[in-house]
Parts: structure tokens; C-alpha cells; sequence
């Protein structure tokens, strides 16, 4: 059944004494030099304390890494293939299966809800870590497709609790500020991956060395052991008595409290990567071929009109803040397919125009989506619930691959089969539009409010 939003707040709910995360030991507003100074790029910083700025700043390093070995995996593949004698044929099965490793995060991240958000954080960044660099030794595919699968089963993990520990603790006010301002720091990692690739016949064991550097978050560990807060939310709940026992419970508790909110974000998100998944996979190929560009004017693009794109975190994020999530999310998951159309549809050089704008509007709407996925659910599931996120994500891009494969038998071109693909990109912004909620500067407690709870608290005379 579907628990209507509550405009007030339950009794016993946490409420208002959230809304400010400052502690009365003069844990008040506090911007680093790093972030005064380093961070000017991407705008001026969320007004965090400290406790925030050091969950933020955890959560920002262990999702730089995690985009780090993502994009190592698409710049290295020639590489890995020779190194690991892959046969050309094997390669899409290859990815697919590393893929789907995504999938695994929905029975990780439930333990974020059962024993805590700061030691499921610090145990996945250890885990990724560890099999990221593993990967960096493998002796064949198998091995290596392997280490590759559990790494992306806790990534998958750690981005969704990070994400989770974060909205937890920041205002109700800059909820989407801070989303949006976490987006655009994690992506850099793309640009670290593309910025050391070019020296991979260069640096000691080529792309194994690449994938070696991704072990620098362990150094990282025992000072984040002592620096990570748990959430103020999750230790409430603890302290109530009415926190998950075991990692079943959040997982029903997902489909059995809020199922239409369940469906209509996981719809959004997997027709969303239907189409977005094979624009974004296909794009060197068809710079290459369609625009006869050189690899190097391909990295180009990606490095600088890339850094253009990624400010649609940013940009997303603190607009939603202002003027409503829906209103600017659906906007954003419209223009997005339609930009990818064009870039697949231009034979001059305004493709590099529209792949900015493509960029911007797919991170902009995945900011705004990433916010939903932690808003619309109770503390008790949260994290549960952002993990549904991307394995929905994850189905639909591996499905849209296999359409693509289908559609570019029928067309006979992959850039045609892209843009039928689009269509589906294009139906989610009607269900964003339709149903749902406004959640823009209101107080988690009150656009979810746990059934748990309530109950509880409704027994109390």
C-alpha cells in the first residue's frame, strides 16, 4: 500500500532539530582553504560545518577513485585485450558481464541499514580498492573479469552510502546544492583517468600500473577510521529501537511501504539508460568514424568540453534547491535525449555544442534523480533504496545495448539505432512530470516518514 506524503511532521519524528547540523561545541559554518581556493572552479561550496566538509570530503575521495577505475576500464580496453590476449569477439561479453556486476550492490548496501552507514563505507572503499587492484595482476581474463565484478558490486555500494551519509547530514535547504556539488567532484576522476592514460607506454607495467594507482584510498583508511561521523539519523533510529535486524527487512520494507514511488524512479532510471548508455558507449566510435577525428582530439573533447558538461551537477543541484526537483528534473531529462539526437544526427563540427549540452542536461537530470533516490525513502531502507537506483540503471543500459544490437541489424547503422533508442530517454521525463513528488527544501522525516516509526510512536499514550 502506498503511504501518502506527509505534510507535518509524524510525532516522535525528528523533525525541525535537523535542519541545522551544528553542534553546540562550535561545530558552526567552517569552509577549508581547499575549498575556499582549490574547489573555485566548480563554484562557490555548500555552506557546510566541519562535520559536513568531512563527510563530504570522504565521500568526494572514495567516488573520485571509484570513477577513476570505471573510465580506466573504456581507455585501457585496447591494452587489457593485448595484455590478456582477449578475442575480439569476447569483448562485449566481457563488458557486459563487468557490467552487471552493478547488480550485486542490492545485496551490499542493505548492511548500511542494518550496522551503519560509516562501517559499510569504510569496508566497501577497502573492498573496491583492494580487487581494483588486483585486477592490476591478472594472469588471464577470467581472473581479471572477476576482481572487476566485485570491485563494481562495492563501488556500486560505497557510491550509494556515501550518498546516503551525506544527504543525512546537510540541511533540507542545500540538500541539492550538496548532491549536485558531490557530482561534479567524483566525475573529475574520469578526467585523472584520461590525463594518465596518455603516458600508459610510459609508466612501469602500462595499463597495470593504471590500475595499481587506484590503490591509493587505502592509504587513506586509518585516518578515515577516525575522521568518518556516523549519521545523526541512523543513530537516532538506533537509539529508538526501530532500525532494520537483519538485511532482509530493508529489503522488504522497500517493496512493501512506498512501492509506487519504488517503480516510478526505478522506471525512470532504467528507460533513462536505455537510450543514454549506448549514446555514451558508441561516442568515440562514431567521432572516429562519422567525423573521421583522431584519438587524440577524441580525449580532447572528453577532458575540456567534458569540464563543461560535469558543472550540470552543480548547476542542477543548487536550481533545485530554488525552484522545485520535478519542474527542473523533468526539463532536464528532456533535453538530454534531445541533444544526443543531434549529436548523432550533425556531420559538422557542432556535435562538440551539442555533446556539451548532451553532458550538461545527463548530469544535471542524474544529479537531480540521485537526490530523489535518498529523499523518497525512510532512514530504515535509504540506502536499500538508492541501491535499487542504479541496478535499475544498470538493467536498462545492458538492455538498450542488446536493442541496439537488434535495431542496428534492422537499420544497418549504429547512429540510427542510437537515436530510435532516444525515444525511450524521452518517455521518462512525462513520468518524472506526472508523479512525482515536490521534495525540494523539506525535511527527510517529512516527505517519508518511516511506517516503523510511526507506529511506534503512535503507541506511546
Amino acid at each position: 500500500m502506498e503511504t501518502p506524503v506527509n505534510t507535518e511532521n509524524e510525532a516522535g519524528a525528528i523533525g525541525p532539530t535537523i535542519n541545522a547540523q551544528v553542534s553546540r561545541s562550535g561545530d558552526d559554518k567552517h569552509t577549508p582553504l581547499l575549498a575556499l581556493y582549490g574547489l573555485r572552479l566548480f563554484g562557490k561550496p555548500p555552506p557546510f560545518t566541519r562535520r559536513q566538509w568531512r563527510v563530504f570530503g570522504i565521500a568526494a575521495t572514495a567516488g573520485f577513485f571509484d570513477n577513476y577505475d570505471r573510465a580506466l576500464l573504456s581507455l585501457a580496453l585496447k591494452q587489457i585485450q593485448q595484455g590478456l590476449g582477449i578475442a575480439e569477439a569476447r569483448l562485449g561479453a566481457m563488458l557486459s558481464s563487468i557490467r552487471l556486476g552493478y547488480l550485486l550492490s542490492l545485496m551490499v548496501t542493505p548492511f548500511a541499514d542494518v550496522f551503519g552507514r560509516r562501517r559499510l563505507l569504510l569496508y566497501t572503499i577497502v573492498g573496491y580498492t583492494i580487487f581494483t587492484g588486483l585486477s592490476a595482476v591478472a594472469p588471464s581474463q577470467g581472473y581479471f573479469v572477476t576482481c572487476q565484478i566485485f570491485a563494481r558490486a562495492l563501488a556500486g555500494a560505497e557510491a550509494t552510502v556515501a550518498l546516503v551519509i551525506l544527504t543525512e547530514e546537510v540541511s533540507a535547504g542545500i540538500r541539492g546544492w550538496a548532491v549536485g556539488y558531490l557530482g561534479a567532484l567524483i566525475l573529475v576522476g574520469y578526467g585523472l583517468a584520461a590525463g594518465v592514460f596518455a603516458f600508459v607506454n610510459v609508466i612501469p607495467f602500462g595499463w597495470r600500473g593504471l590500475f595499481a594507482i587506484a590503490l591509493v584510498p587505502l592509504v587513506l583508511i586509518v585516518p578515515l577510521r577516525r575522521a568518518l561521523p556516523e549519521s545523526q539519523r541512523f543513530e537516532r533510529e538506533k537509539l529508538r529501537g526501530v532500525r532494520p535486524t537483519n538485511v532482509f527487512q530493508p529489503l522488504a520494507a522497500l517493496f512493501r511501504t512506498y512501492p509506487a514511488r519504488l517503480s516510478m524512479l526505478t522506471s525512470v532510471q532504467f528507460l533513462a539508460q536505455m537510450g543514454a548508455n549506448s549514446a555514451g558507449a558508441f561516442l568515440p566510435k562514431y567521432l572516429q568514424e562519422a567525423h573521421h577525428w583522431r584519438p587524440g582530439q577524441v580525449s580532447s573533447l572528453f577532458i575540456f568540453a567534458g569540464a563543461l558538461g560535469i558543472l550540470g551537477n552543480i548547476v542542477a543541484g543548487r536550481m533545485s534547491d530554488r525552484i522545485g526537483r520535478r519542474r527542473l528534473g523533468g526539463t532536464f531529462l528532456f533535453l538530454a535525449p534531445v541533444f544526443a539526437m543531434l549529436v548523432f544526427t550533425t556531420r559538422s563540427n557542432w556535435v562538440i555544442l551539442f555533446w556539451i549540452l548532451q553532458l550538461f542536461s545527463d548530469t544535471a537530470s542524474a544529479t537531480i534523480l540521485s537526490a530523489y533516490s535518498v529523499e523518497l525513502f525512510p532512514t530504515s531502507y535509504r540506502s536499500t533504496a538508492g541501491s535499487a537506483l542504479s541496478v535499475a540503471g544498470t538493467t536498462g543500459g545492458a538492455l538498450g545495448l542488446f536493442f541496439e544490437g537488434i535495431l542496428y541489424g534492422v537499420t544497418g547503422s549504429h547512429w540510427i539505432a542510437i537515436r530510435y533508442l532516444a525515444i525511450s530517454w524521452m518517455l521518462s521525463p512525462i513520468i518524472v512530470f506526472t508523479f512525482f513528488p515536490e521534495t525540494a527544501g523539506r525535511e527527510l522525516e517529512e516527505i517519508s516518514p518511516d511506517a516503523t516509526l510511526a507506529a511506534s510512536s503512535a503507541a506511546i499514550p
